[in-house]
């Protein structure tokens, strides 16, 4: 029933971030999935780390530290089911800045700041956390 609901709620509170997740789950289907405390998960060939869209998560397959992704992405989803369609411009667009900008990345690189210390990062920890009871998760 819990499942249900999660879902139920990020396809009608969060519907523009689930249409994009689906559109993505869709196109990666020839990866391997899972389902994680109701997100479907799909784990991607590629090298790099992790993205929510809804209640679908695209997680490193090839990572030593897949799990930890996994629990931060579903954070994010967390995040999602709270902001509904404000998620994207509230968490989806700024942590993607914060993440491939030129200039966010050189910001990092000179203050020694980590990647989870921007806000949406922390706070995609912090819900994972609750998830797994683990306070060390820190992507």
């Amino acid at each position: 029933m819990r499942t249900f609901l999660y879902r139920l709620w990020q396809w009608t509170w969060g519907f523009p971030q689930s249409l994009l997740g689906l559109i993505m789950y869709i196109g990666n289907r020839g990866c391997r999935r899972g389902i994680y405390h109701g997100a479907r998960v799909t784990y991607h060939n590629g090298d790099w780390g992790g993205v929510s869209m809804g209640g679908y998560i695209f997680a490193c397959g090839k990572r030593s530290d897949c799990e930890r992704i996994v629990t931060h992405e579903y954070g994010h989803t967390i995040q999602s089911a709270i902001l509904g369609p404000f998620y994207l411009l509230v968490i989806g667009l700024p942590s993607f800045i914060w993440c491939k900008s030129k200039r966010c990345i050189k910001r990092r690189e000179q203050t020694g700041a980590k990647y989870s210390d921007f806000y949406t990062e922390k706070w995609a920890n912090r819900l994972g956390e609750l998830v797994t009871g683990d306070p060390t998760i820190e992507y």
